[in-house]
């Protein structure tokens, strides 16, 4: 928080910086040894008015914040904090109080108040139109696609994380806001376009609220589904896709044996066989399967190292990243094992999603922010 002290011109009122000596305006004398004279509003604000109308103004001392007056007073604490410059003669002056806005500066990006003169700048503008104060490049840099005028409570945003054609600068921000009723997604068709992004279906999901406020998404028959981050542990049923790490994965039961004896009774030669629940596949592009893991016993590991399904060149995998197992009512369930990156699974027809959720369409991931 800054502190200005400075002079007020006792002819045209204009301040000027502590040790100037003339008006910048004006360029009369800022001298405080001597009186005062009265001051004619005909020299200042009305040269119309008649030579022997004369208004006489008493200068005194005057704390202004330039800001709302409600603004909250500046505890001692804070005072003494500050630097003390120092005292100016005695005499009438003007010590104009300055602070620094508190707003976030991603929801200034609407409404910049420059930093300088507290001046509003519009959305776009690199300087301040009226002292020539740099807009800082985090602001320019926020983007917001607003699709209702007003943000309402219980409405929801969708923050994108990363994706194809996105900025990698952490100080931009691409939010979509989910005003209307529905908001249909792809890379053609739809209200939220991810124009970029070979992965996105021409119309690939739906954001919808249902009739009690919930906010919905729903998969509209894409190719490569809709993933939503796993928080706790989920059910997952054979067919069904996840994702850890950069592997696509599917999950599968584990098929009958078919190696019996040929038309002359000799046995097929293989591995040791181990009674298995499931197994999971990796899904290379185009569909190819690449490595197929039958789970021993009830469970299946997936990681970068020490794990059932090892991955030791994916960066974005973490040492035990993610588990499936036989839950205790018979089902399965898809669990992530606290991994820094988490672990998506795919949706089937429709999804509630929750403050905070992550998901990934074609190679976006997006955030769910929901307002209180």
């Amino acid at each position: 928080m800054d502190l200005d002290v400075g002079y007020v011109c006792s002819q045209c009122d204009c301040y000027s910086p502590l040790g100037a000596t003339r008006c910048p305006r004006c360029a009369g004398p800022l001298g405080f040894d001597e009186p005062t004279p009265p001051v004619s509003m005909s020299q200042v604000i009305a040269p119309a008015l008649e030579a022997d109308d004369v208004l006489e103004v008493d200068e005194m001392l005057v704390v202004e914040p330039v800001l709302e007056p409600t603004f909250p007073l500046l505890d001692d604490a804070i005072l003494h904090a500050l630097p003390q410059p120092a005292a100016p003669p005695v005499g009438p002056h003007r010590i104009p109080l300055r602070f620094v806005p508190t707003e976030a500066l991603m929801d200034q990006a609407r409404s910049y108040v420059c930093k300088k003169c507290y001046s509003p700048v519009p959305q776009g503008h690199k300087f301040c139109g009226r002292c020539g104060e740099p807009v800082p490049r985090e602001v320019l840099g926020a983007q917001t696609i607003m699709f209702s005028k007003v943000m309402e409570p219980g409405k929801a945003k969708l923050a994108l994380i990363k994706g194809e054609g996105f900025q990698s600068d952490p100080s931009d921000e691409t939010a979509y806001l989910l005003g209307g009723r529905q908001h249909p997604c792809g890379r053609t068709q739809g209200d939220i376009l991810f124009e970029h992004d070979v992965w996105v279906s021409p119309l690939h999901a739906t954001f919808f609220y249902r009739d009690d406020g919930k906010l919905m998404i729903r998969d509209e028959g894409s190719l490569n589904g809709v993933f939503v981050r796993v928080r706790a542990p989920m059910p997952i049923q054979p067919g069904d896709t996840f994702l850890a790490g950069e592997q696509v994965f599917r999950l599968e039961m584990t098929p009958r044996e078919l190696d019996g004896n040929d038309a002359e009774g000799t046995q097929f030669y293989s591995s040791p066989k181990r009674v298995s629940p499931f197994r999971v596949v990796q899904i290379l592009r185009n569909g190819i399967l690449a490595t197929q893991v039958c789970a021993r016993e009830t469970s299946l590991t997936i990681g970068r190292e020490g794990c059932d399904m090892n991955f030791l060149n994916d960066p974005y995998m973490s040492t035990r990243h993610a588990r499936v197992e036989v839950s205790p009512q018979g089902g399965l369930l898809l669990v992530d094992t606290a991994s820094k990156n988490g672990t998506y699974l795919s949706i089937r027809g429709e999804r509630e999603l929750n403050n905070g959720d992550y998901l990934f369409i074609g190679r976006e991931l997006l955030r769910v922010d929901i307002s209180a």
